[in-house]
């Protein structure tokens, strides 16, 4: 997942939201079983270049669905949605 960031929100700069984004997310590592959260954050100037790179890898489709509905990813969401102005999936396969 990419995600473009807004330059301010609620007093924070693209920067720190990012970081606060990176945090919240990294923070779900060890919480499921079954779940290795990788989050990069690179900050450039360039209008096209994503701010947060999310990489998520699942053991198994099972575990991707209870992802989708675990109490702590969906508290992550209302962040991401306030700072984020454009949204990008990149890839979604099984192996």
């Amino acid at each position: 997942m990419l995600w473009q960031l807004v330059e301010q929100v609620d007093g924070h700069d693209r920067g720190e939201n990012a970081r606060r984004i990176q945090q919240a997310l990294e923070a779900l590592r060890g919480q499921m079983l079954r779940l290795l959260e990788v989050v990069s954050i690179g900050l450039f100037e360039k209008l096209d270049a994503a701010h947060v790179c999310r990489n998520s890898q699942f053991k198994d489709e099972a575990a991707l669905a209870v992802y989708h509905e675990y109490p702590l990813q969906l508290a992550v969401k209302p962040l991401v949605a306030v700072c984020c102005i454009l949204r990008q999936q990149v890839i979604n396969y099984r192996t």
